[in-house]
């Protein structure tokens, strides 16, 4: 059996579930679904010796003391510091760089929540298979409503155990969310990738020669500093910034994707959370001292005051410390542009 060596993205401002969420302490390092954080149940996903190597986790300066904490139970775990950040094309060839070129990446945000394990470490390993054999795989997550906050995979030609990909599609309006899943081929795409290490630096070169040559410099003019591994900062600097589905993943004729149905949410916001955690016979979360009366798919939540609640549906309040969130779930996907959150 192939051992995959885990990349864990971890960064982000948490602005999008604010006020519990901050830039400070954003949602990877926050025990929102269950009593494990985001970060801590990613790791814990990957954490069979036979079947995962230890993880390398590319993060800022930032939250290197969240990511050195909170994955202490995780022996061999390596840290990735980014001088700066610039998006995922550059953190995930900074791991690719740092590995041996034949091992198999599987890039993992930090911040998703995955309810079926058993799915994603069998969608994990099929993966791997094809990579070994020169393709990039997404991971397709079967979609369960026409959600227009993600991009979508267009399957193509069969492959064993997945398909090559046909296309990868912006964010769609919801009309044409709804046509994607009425036409049954197409998944969401949830930014998890397998890469054998090589072919993955091999296709940056090819498609973004300039980004790679510059984190081929940062890497060899790096430093160690015990577990974690710091680029050259001036050399990371000449970096423009971009995702890995820009760079590489829209750009290559080797993309392949391998389909999931596991439970996966990204917690991209406050409706999202909630219907991540358990609800009661009407819908409703609620964490600490809270009074509902009449009310259906409510998620209320503090650390403190008391929220009483009366003949209110599908709304989120939120109370942490001396900050209050009151929104629609419809509105849920705004809270990142309040003043409080970006000024936090």
């Amino acid at each position: 059996m192939t051992v995959i060596h885990p990349v864990v993205m971890c960064g982000g401002s948490g602005t999008r579930l604010w006020p519990r969420s901050r830039k400070s302490q954003p949602k990877p390092f926050l025990p929102l679904v269950g009593e494990s954080t985001l970060f801590e149940a990613t790791l814990d996903r990957c954490a069979d010796g036979d079947r995962f190597a230890p993880p390398v986790i590319v993060t800022g300066a930032g939250h290197r003391a969240h990511v050195e904490t909170q994955s202490g139970a995780h022996s061999g775990t390596r840290v990735i510091v980014e001088p700066e950040a610039k998006n995922t094309a550059a953190a995930i060839a900074l791991a690719a760089a740092r590995l041996d070129p034949d091992a198999i990446m599987l890039v993992l945000p930090s911040d998703h929540h995955i309810a079926d394990v058993p799915a994603f470490r069998a969608a994990a390993h099929t993966a791997a298979n094809l990579a070994r054999e020169g393709w990039l795989v997404a991971f397709g997550i079967t979609p369960t409503e026409p959600e227009t906050g993600f991009g979508y995979i267009l399957r193509g030609a069969p492959l064993e155990g997945g398909f090559a990909v046909e296309r990868f599609v912006e964010k769609p309006d919801l009309a044409t969310a709804k046509g994607f899943l009425a036409d049954g081929r197409y998944s969401w795409n949830g930014g998890i990738f397998v890469y054998r290490a090589g072919t993955f630096l091999d296709e940056l070169a090819r498609h973004r020669p300039a980004l790679a040559d510059a984190v081929r410099e940062a890497v060899a003019k790096g430093r160690e500093d015990g577990a974690a591994f710091h680029p050259d900062p001036a050399a990371f600097a000449r970096i423009e910034g971009e995702s890995v589905d820009y760079a590489v993943m829209e750009e290559t004729d080797r993309a392949a994707m391998v389909p999931v149905a596991m439970g996966w949410s990204d917690i991209g916001n406050w409706q999202a959370l909630r219907d991540a955690r358990e609800g009661d016979a009407a819908g409703n979360r609620v964490r600490g001292n809270v009074e509902l009366v009449d009310c259906r798919n409510v998620l209320a939540e503090t650390d403190g005051p008391r929220i009483s609640v009366i003949g209110l549906e599908d709304i989120a309040i939120v109370v942490d410390g001396n900050e209050v969130l009151v929104t629609t779930m419809a509105g849920a996907q705004k809270v990142g542009k309040l003043g409080g959150a970006t000024n936090q």
